[in-house]
């Protein structure tokens, strides 16, 4: 036989049995290739809002919803992260929450006292989001 063709038969076979293990060992070599899903909250993109944002009354009862969302670098929604709120007036009637696969924590806020508490939204490990809010209550 000629050097050059079994060069060539060698070369297949050793070629088929490396694609052959590619598709056999698929799962393994799906997780070295893939893109990893980035699950880190940015403090830039992540978004806190509150409805409503004015004219409550401070009467302990009434109440202002905050929606925290706290999305990657990427935009994508990041799960299950404690997100923790603070204000500089009123009361928090749930201090910590954790986000949804939206990415969303609902929280509440009243107060017995007129003024403006200014909430600020933190999520573990330790992210400060960029973003305060304000509300207003009368």
């Amino acid at each position: 036989m000629d050097k050059k063709l079994l060069a060539l038969i060698t070369l297949f076979f050793i070629s088929f049995a490396f694609f052959a293990g590619l598709t056999i060992f698929n799962d393994p070599l799906t997780r070295l290739i893939r893109a990893r899903e980035d699950f880190t909250p940015s403090p830039v993109r992540s978004k806190i809002l509150a409805w409503p944002l004015s004219s409550i009354k401070a009467n302990g009862i009434s109440e202002s919803e905050i929606n925290v969302f706290i999305v990657s670098e990427s935009d994508k929604p990041v799960p299950n992260k404690l997100v923790t709120l603070t204000s500089t007036l009123g009361n928090l009637k749930e201090s910590s929450a954790t986000t949804d696969n939206n990415g969303k924590a609902t929280l509440h806020i009243t107060s017995s006292s007129p003024g403006i508490a200014e909430v600020q939204a933190s999520v573990e490990p330790g992210v400060n989001l960029n973003q305060k809010i304000t509300i207003e209550f009368e």
